[in-house]
């Protein structure tokens, strides 16, 4: 079983200030040199304030109303834990796809922690650094960015996990090797994965003309997102259909509400499938 993002995507944002998390990258190269050198990885400190901040009485409380929200266990009986550490969570680059020089295939997003309510639910909550302060950013239904971690530290060692939001699929990479973690990264890469330069001819073929200041984002296309239409909360975008950009895959409309002010909380479901 695996996790899908929704379409729709589904903001349960009451309200609070948003952070923009902008990409700010020009339209892709003809050609380029992949480096096999990972991104750059998380300080012991960050991890460790990450992990303060999913343990923070505030998360947990908000943690509580997100187990409590489908009536499967009520708030007072969810008693959210966090388990195991921050884990670095890596997406697809748009450096990378950009064909830019030296580019590594993946950079760091954000930090996720594993939450498990008393019922056997699990959440991932996002972390990131803002205004010198790591903050619980995001709540995710499922233990995606902690398991594939795992699995991908499994399968190859050292290697960098990382995520292609755009067709869900998670890998590992490594010694100019671009392995797959889930039966989506297996359908594009195969079974023994693929070279990192074969790799990134795929990313830059499907990614390459929908990359911010591309014509395909100043349509208003990128990110699959339209105007709310009538009838429709203003918190929902409906989804236009067809590969979107990393920034908007990660951020939704372009931003993540902060949990804890004034209550919001931005909720990211995942939509489980049986795999056949």
């Amino acid at each position: 079983m695996t996790r899908h993002l929704p379409r729709p995507l589904v903001r349960a944002a009451l309200a609070g200030s948003a952070v923009a998390l902008s990409l700010g990258l020009a339209a892709p190269t003809a050609s380029a040199d992949s480096t096999d050198s990972g991104p750059a990885a998380p300080t012991a400190a960050s991890r460790a304030a990450a992990h303060k901040a999913a343990q923070a009485p505030k998360t947990l409380d908000t943690l509580s109303r997100f187990f409590a929200r489908e009536g499967a266990v009520s708030k007072a009986a969810a008693d959210p834990s966090i388990k195991g550490k921050a884990v670095p969570v890596y997406y697809l680059s748009p450096e990378f796809v950009a064909g830019k020089k030296g580019a590594p295939v993946a950079r760091l997003e954000f930090l996720a922690s594993k939450a498990v309510s008393s019922d056997g639910q699990k959440a991932s909550l996002w972390t990131v650094e803002r205004a010198g302060s790591w903050q619980v950013v995001n709540i995710a239904t499922g233990d995606d960015e902690t398991r594939y971690a795992r699995v991908g530290a499994e399968k190859l060692p050292g290697g960098t996990v990382f995520h292609e939001p755009q067709i869900n699929a998670w890998y590992v990479q490594g010694h100019a090797r671009v392995l797959p973690l889930d039966k989506d990264a297996v359908r594009a890469v195969g079974a023994e994965g693929t070279s990192l330069a074969t790799y990134r001819k795929r990313v830059q073929k499907a990614y390459g003309d929908k990359l911010p200041g591309s014509a395909y984002e100043k349509s208003g296309k990128a990110g699959g997102y339209d105007a709310p239409k009538p009838g429709q909360p203003s918190g929902q975008r409906q989804d236009q259909g067809g590969p979107v950009t990393v920034a908007s895959s990660l951020a939704g409309a372009g931003a993540l509400a902060a949990l804890g002010l004034s209550g919001a909380a931005l909720v990211r479901r995942r939509r489980a499938r049986h795999q056949g």
